[in-house]
């Protein structure tokens, strides 16, 4: 993987091949931050991760200047390479080991961007899950954006705070208003 712009631009980043993850895609990151550019100035901003993986989603959004990233993951290894490799680029990303329904039926703290990127395989009741605690915990400011990943075979624009979907190869982007 890549950071594809900010201060680190080009910048590859290898992670373990240990690591239970599934990493966005150059191409569909990159066209998520195009679309994000016209949405919210990214500097400065709150950010959360959650099922963060590798972290790319969180080195992107640090690179690019945003103020603070929280990175919720329940894999051990994985919290360990995104602390190191923020550590080592001077990022300001923290990091939480927890399973990230747990940590959303008790987390109040606002964000403006929120970016989940849950295991394909889970049900859509699940990813539902997700903006439900966001929305019922005010965890998006008022301008926030949660922004959900997940396959093409995935709906969840019956959820009453959808906004949009935006489509790439096989990866969709849902994205919720608060």
């Amino acid at each position: 993987m890549r950071i594809i712009s900010g201060i680190h631009k080009g910048r590859r980043i290898q992670a373990p091949k240990n690591l239970p993850v599934r990493p966005t895609t150059d191409m569909a990151k990159e066209a998520l931050f195009n679309i994000l550019r016209n949405l919210i100035h990214i500097s400065d901003i709150k950010v959360l991760e959650l099922f963060a993986g590798s972290g790319n989603m969180s080195y992107e959004f640090a690179s690019r200047g945003a103020g603070s990233v929280l990175a919720v993951d329940k894999h051990f290894p994985c919290i360990a390479f995104i602390k190191k490799t923020a550590a080592e680029l001077d990022l300001p990303i923290d990091t939480i080991k927890a399973d990230v329904f747990k940590f959303l039926e008790n987390h109040s703290i606002k964000y403006d961007i929120i970016f989940a990127d849950p295991p394909y395989a889970l049900e859509s009741t699940d990813f539902l899950k997700i903006a439900d605690f966001v929305s019922e915990n005010h965890i998006l400011t008022e301008d926030g954006i949660l922004i959900i990943e997940h396959s093409k075979h995935t709906d969840l624009s019956a959820h009453p705070s959808f906004d949009n979907a935006r489509r790439y190869g096989g990866t969709v982007f849902s994205f919720f208003k608060r």
